[in-house]
């Protein structure tokens, strides 16, 4: 089960989406509220909302899926329990909340609206609330005995297993090659058919690598644990002889373009590359012991 969240200030809108009637919309949750329409229940967020007008987006909109075989066994009972338990795991038990199961498609999934000013008007924080979402949705199907993204990726990542080997034996030989830089590395790989996407975020810093490759489109870390963004960066970084926090670059140079590191991603970096440098040392000081 997956799930997604984020604030929102188009409460109307969003709720007249929800109990859209051509998307066989069902109500699931209904919390500290008596209204019955998109209207009234939108009437009754502003009540709360107007305990804090400096909050602009005032609304938690939230999406949980229950992968496509486990939705078309589900009940509107079970339906009405997974809606109640994420909202008791993202804590907003004392916040106004509707919830809506949408089946128009064959993946079913609930819509979850919150107020998110709570009954005694405290602002929830919305921090990582993306992430907050996953977990809450894991930990439901978990205690509800569904599928859970772990068990989806691990499935996936076994059926791409062929994949996964070849792409990890050619990044083996492009990096015995010690290229210098990312547009190297990136151009010997797709020497080698394996093309490299890096994954950019809306502030222009770099995430990662996804690997494409016969079909199969997957992250670096999916990959192999060695294959993350910070690790092969820490790796071509040790061919230009990088080796303190100071002289990793802020910047990199990408496919004609200059992107950022984020100061988590410097970190791994950094930590990544130390790692590296003393597995080196070592293993120089143990070829030399051979020698003796």
């Amino acid at each position: 089960m997956i799930g997604k969240g984020q604030s929102i200030a188009s409460t109307k809108a969003s709720l007249d989406y929800g109990w859209n009637q051509e998307k066989e919309a069902e109500v699931v949750l209904k919390q500290h509220l008596a209204g019955d329409t998109p209207g009234q229940i939108t009437d009754e967020f502003k009540i709360i909302q107007s305990q804090n007008d400096r909050c602009t987006k005032n609304t938690l909109s939230f999406i949980v899926s229950p992968t496509i075989k486990d939705g078309k066994e589900l009940s509107h009972q079970d339906l009405e329990k997974i809606a109640q338990g994420f909202i008791k795991e993202m804590n907003l038990q004392n916040n106004q909340a509707i919830g809506f199961v949408h089946k128009d498609k064959e993946h079913t999934h609930i819509h979850i609206y919150a107020n998110r000013i709570s009954l005694i008007g405290e602002v929830y924080k919305d921090s990582f609330i993306g992430k907050r979402s996953q977990i809450a949705a894991d930990n439901v199907a978990k205690q509800l005995g569904l599928t859970r993204v772990r068990e989806v990726q691990q499935g996936k990542l076994q059926e791409l297993k062929w994949q996964r080997l070849a792409i990890k034996h050619i990044h083996n030989k492009v990096l015995e090659s010690r290229p210098k830089t990312l547009d190297e590395y990136i151009q010997k790989m797709n020497a080698r058919n394996v093309k490299v996407l890096p994954s950019i975020n809306k502030s222009n810093q770099l995430q990662g690598f996804r690997f494409e490759y016969q079909g199969a489109n997957l992250k670096g870390s999916e990959v192999h644990r060695s294959m993350s963004g910070s690790k092969l960066i820490a790796e071509i970084s040790q061919n230009n002889c990088y080796s303190k926090l100071r002289e990793v670059p802020k910047t990199l140079k990408l496919v004609n373009n200059t992107v950022q590191l984020s100061t988590n991603m410097a970190s791994k970096i950094t930590k990544d590359l130390a790692k590296q440098v003393i597995k080196r040392g070592l293993d120089t000081d143990m070829g030399m012991g051979m020698g003796y």
